[in-house]
């Protein structure tokens, strides 16, 4: 009963942030937020259904989504994945890509510890200044983004899980860098006599605002009479971008070949973008394969009006392969594939591999 009203607590307070989210929310502070990356989920097999399972995600990459679902993680899990953001160097100048490592490890019986630590690579930029506007003439330079994630996940009961994140956010040039703090947490509650009903929330991104600083800030200048000087400007802070996200899902068993479907839908409120709706569906097969397909609405997207890249369609499949004969045995290779279309930009492609054991 102690834990249950823990848990109650947690949601509550959830409640009274999520209220501020929606609130503060609107379509004018658009782009307006620091650290937008943090928005971008680096993981394939949530992709594949546009990241709809916050009530059923599962694993390591939970830590992305919905923190509480690594409160599932047995032993060790290990996951590893690369994502092509926007079609690469055919879609970008230069080309943007994700490699994201994750560790889950079960720390205690009912808790779980993991950590992951995504990077983003945007290729060889070329530099342009206000004396020397044109390309290819002063060099290249190369953004470098960097999030470190560490979490704790906790399972209060056989149907109740939460967890926390705090995550540290790196932008950087070879002058200019910025860094921001935050915290995530989420919970799930699974019910059903076979655990097919599921429910989850998780609050992403709450944390102090960030600000840049560097050399890259001053200017030096001559004056009329021939003194140089130096002019330093102050770079303003920038809010994180924060989000509440609620999920269900309802998974339909089937004793024939153990197939599943599940069926996913999903809400977030952004509090500096549009609010998104998604709707997800899995198709499962002897615990070896798992199909998936996502929708990712927002408004404006019909008419080409939109907020984020990353909405619409998404497709994806997993193949889990064991790699122990005992029947209770964990340990298995699982590999996992993405793709989200990305309009007006080409698509996003993410191909992931994890280890549990």
């Amino acid at each position: 009963m102690k834990n249950i009203l823990k848990i109650f607590a947690v949601v509550a307070i959830l409640s009274v942030v999520s209220v501020q989210s929606v609130w503060a929310g609107n379509d004018e502070r658009r782009g307006t937020a620091g650290a937008s990356e943090l928005l971008i989920n680096p993981w394939a097999r949530s992709n594949g259904w546009g990241g709809v399972n916050y009530a059923n995600i599962r694993g390591v990459e939970s830590m992305f989504s919905n923190v509480a679902g690594l409160a599932f993680v047995k032993n060790i899990e290990v996951a590893y994945t690369n994502t092509i953001l926007y079609g690469g160097k055919s879609g970008l100048s230069s080309g943007a890509s994700i490699n994201t490592f994750g560790l889950g490890v079960r720390v205690f019986e009912a808790g779980v510890l993991g950590v992951y630590v995504s990077a983003i690579s945007f290729g060889e930029l070329e530099v342009t200044t206000f004396d020397s506007p044109e390309p290819g003439t002063n060099g290249t330079f190369a953004p470098s983004y960097m999030n470190i994630n560490v979490a704790y996940a906790h399972s209060f009961t056989n149907t109740i899980h939460g967890g926390v994140v705090f995550k540290l956010a790196t932008e950087s040039t070879d002058n200019v860098s910025g860094s921001g703090f935050a915290i995530d947490a989420g919970i799930q509650y699974v019910t059903g006599e076979n655990d097919e009903l599921k429910f989850g929330i998780s609050l992403k991104n709450w944390g102090p605002s960030m600000k840049f600083g560097g050399t890259g800030h001053s200017l030096t200048m001559t004056n009329h009479a021939g003194n140089t000087f130096t002019v330093e400007t102050r770079a303003a802070e920038m809010e994180l971008p924060t989000c509440l996200n609620i999920g269900v899902s309802y998974d339909f068993l089937f004793e024939k070949w153990e197939q599943r479907i599940t069926v996913a839908g999903s809400f977030t409120s952004n509090a500096f973008l549009r609010d998104n709706f998604s709707l997800g569906l899995e198709y499962g097969l002897l615990n070896i394969l798992q199909l998936r397909a996502g929708y990712v609405f927002q408004s404006g997207l019909l008419t080409g009006d939109v907020a984020t890249a990353n909405s619409g369609i998404c497709a994806g499949a997993s193949v889990d392969v064991p790699l122990s004969k005992k029947e209770d045995s964990n340990i298995g290779l699982t590999i996992d594939y993405s793709y989200r279309t990305a309009s007006p930009l080409k698509g996003t492609h993410a191909i992931g591999a994890s280890f549990r054991f």
